[in-house]
């Protein structure tokens, strides 16, 4: 038991960095979650619904921001497909994947999401504004093109690794930038 309780102490510091921070952006927030990792074991061997229950309890603050949707990835199992609520599914115009993650195919995060969201679908693909990666599962799949790193304080959840991120529209031009002249002397496209 002390084990889960360790695993809520360091998700309610994560939520609390966020909510105070400049990573949540209105738009979609991708949330990866291996629950083994967070559990001390290797990606995809140990999946825990108790551990699930504690990351998302404390991430569904995070629904309180305006404009701030969560999206759960799942594992590899559904080609990364990401577990949203169908209001968001028919705002953003996802494409939705006739699947239903369950532990072993799609992992214990996006299986108990999958259960307790409003009225859940799986989609196969997001742009989002910004991520949580919890255990190294890789969710930059699904961030826009210009992800930036976020550091928090809390490094990890229970055992696993995390990495935070968040998206900026790409620089064009500016001060740094080089530009080619044709021999006519104008810019080459």
């Amino acid at each position: 038991m002390a084990q889960w309780h360790h695993v809520e102490k360091d998700m309610k510091q994560v939520t609390d960095e966020l909510l105070e921070s400049t990573i949540l952006q209105k738009g979609l927030f991708v949330i990866g979650c291996s629950t083994s990792e967070v559990a001390g074991e290797r990606i995809g061997t140990s999946g825990s619904e108790a551990i699930a229950e504690s990351v998302f309890s404390a991430l569904m603050r995070i629904q309180s921001v305006d404009g701030v949707d969560l999206a759960f990835q799942c594992c590899e199992h559904l080609n990364r497909a990401l577990v949203v609520e169908r209001s968001v599914l028919e705002r953003e115009r996802l494409q939705e994947v006739a699947a239903v993650p369950v532990p072993k195919a799609g992992g214990s995060m996006a299986s108990y999401a999958y259960k307790h969201m409003k009225d859940p679908v799986l989609v196969e693909a997001v742009e989002a504004a910004g991520g949580l990666d919890i255990g190294d599962t890789l969710i930059g799949m699904h961030l826009k093109r210009v992800a930036v790193p976020v550091r928090l304080k809390q490094k990890t959840v229970g055992q696993a690794h995390m990495t935070a991120a968040k998206t900026r529209p790409p620089l064009i031009g500016g001060a740094r930038a080089v530009y080619e002249r044709d021999t006519e002397g104008s810019f080459c496209d």
